[in-house]
């Protein structure tokens, strides 16, 4: 039951959300992670929860999820000095994340070719918002853009044609790009275990967008019209579409194999008149009459919260579920069984966090830690990777470190 990445030494030079939660990922597993922002009012993304229309806490929800379980260095890499100490701290890392441009490596003195230079064992791991190469590869890019509307995301899961694209939800495509560095990271680290040498893995919140979209894009380029969704009063197809019950919940009805179903569905709605009604009795009429359909059923949704209509589908080995709100998980029992949410030390409330989203079989995960102040832990990591007491007293008149 040992930490799989015990001992393995990380940087973590990126900011704001998706090449921080890939350290984030690492720490879990039992890397010493240090966190690398500038001295002062440090790493920009802690200051998100005071934007308006965000989520307003005593804690700070979104520094938790992008540094906990790291130490915190406060290092200004602005500064030729901050560069010395880094490259210092290289030749004894293992992994190095940034999601600076190319440019801006080259002026903060972290590019692959200085630092591999002095760690050739050395895995670099660079997210960038469009790829490390063309036209747009110093272009700054968000989820936002990058992954939810370059990818046709945005535009695809709008519930109606003529109605605006959807809104990205708050780093609803970061952390799955976290996962996809986490990946080439330990994809790296594979192969510096049978090579000796390090390793440059890269990857963009373009790439990710486009692979959670990936379906759709084949389809469109295997010459394939992709039609747009429909309003629900308008679906082709009344049993897979979301439905409003009488707790103003909307369970979401998915009923993939609805000819060997859709006897068993009418026993769960308890209307078998529904299974005898000309427009309905075959597949051919129901997707033909998909639009009287969805209005039948409204009528009948409402009569019942979304919690009995789910027992009752599930009672009769029907799979729907419903459509939950952010707020639920801090009630869902089945989240905190299965290890999606666990304890964490200093988080108020509910004393939780959100997990790393897998389990490796014999491997105990560390137990998540509150995320580090500014430069909390300098004088600790410096020491550690070689500085003496009086470097870092230096470093700290001059303003190098905080």
């Amino acid at each position: 039951m040992s930490n799989v990445f015990e001992g393995l030494k990380v940087i973590d030079a990126a900011n704001y959300v998706a090449g921080p939660a890939a350290a984030v990922l690492l720490a879990d597993f039992g890397a010493d992670v240090v966190k690398i922002e500038p001295p002062g009012a440090g790493d920009l993304y802690r200051n998100v929860p005071r934007m308006p229309n965000l989520p307003k806490s005593e804690h700070n929800w979104a520094w938790t999820m992008a540094a906990r379980t790291k130490r915190g260095l406060a290092l200004d890499l602005k500064h030729l000095d901050g560069q010395a100490v880094l490259h210092r701290m290289i030749a004894k890392a293992d992994v190095f994340i940034t999601n600076q441009s190319p440019k801006a490596r080259e002026r903060l003195g972290c590019s692959h070719e200085m630092l591999s230079a002095i760690n050739p064992r050395l895995i670099y791991a660079s997210l960038t918002g469009y790829g490390e190469t063309g036209p747009e590869a110093e272009r700054p890019g968000f989820d936002a853009t990058a992954y939810w509307a370059r990818s046709g995301l945005a535009d695809a899961v709008r519930p109606d044609p003529n109605g605006p694209p959807a809104v990205v939800n708050m780093a609803m495509g970061d952390q799955p790009a976290a996962v996809a560095l986490y990946a080439a990271i330990v994809t790296g680290l594979l192969q510096r275990e049978r090579t000796g040498k390090g390793q440059w893995v890269t990857t963009s919140l373009l790439a990710n967008g486009v692979w959670a979209n990936a379906v759709m894009v084949q389809a469109a380029l295997c010459g394939a019209e992709i039609p747009y969704r429909q309003p629900r009063h308008k679906a082709h197809n009344a049993l897979t579409c979301y439905y409003l019950c009488s707790d103003r919940r909307w369970l979401s009805l998915l009923i993939m194999q609805e000819q060997r179903d859709w006897p068993r569905f009418v026993q769960a709605m308890g209307k078998p008149r529904l299974a005898q009604d000309p427009r309905f009795s075959e597949l051919a009429q129901r997707h033909a009459n998909a639009a009287d359909l969805v209005q039948e059923l409204d009528a009948v949704f409402v009569e019942r919260t979304a919690a009995e209509w789910q027992r009752r589908f599930e009672a009769e080995g029907l799979s729907v579920g419903v459509v939950a709100r952010t707020e639920d998980a801090v009630h869902d029992e089945q989240m905190r069984i299965a290890n999606a949410l666990v304890p964490a030390q200093d988080v108020p409330f509910t004393g939780l966090t959100v997990d790393s989203p897998f389990q490796v079989a014999g491997l105990r995960k560390v137990a998540p830690r509150a995320a580090p102040g500014v430069g909390e832990h300098s004088d600790a990591v410096l020491l550690d990777y070689g500085l003496t007491a009086a470097d870092v007293a230096a470093l700290r008149r001059d303003g190098v470190v905080g």
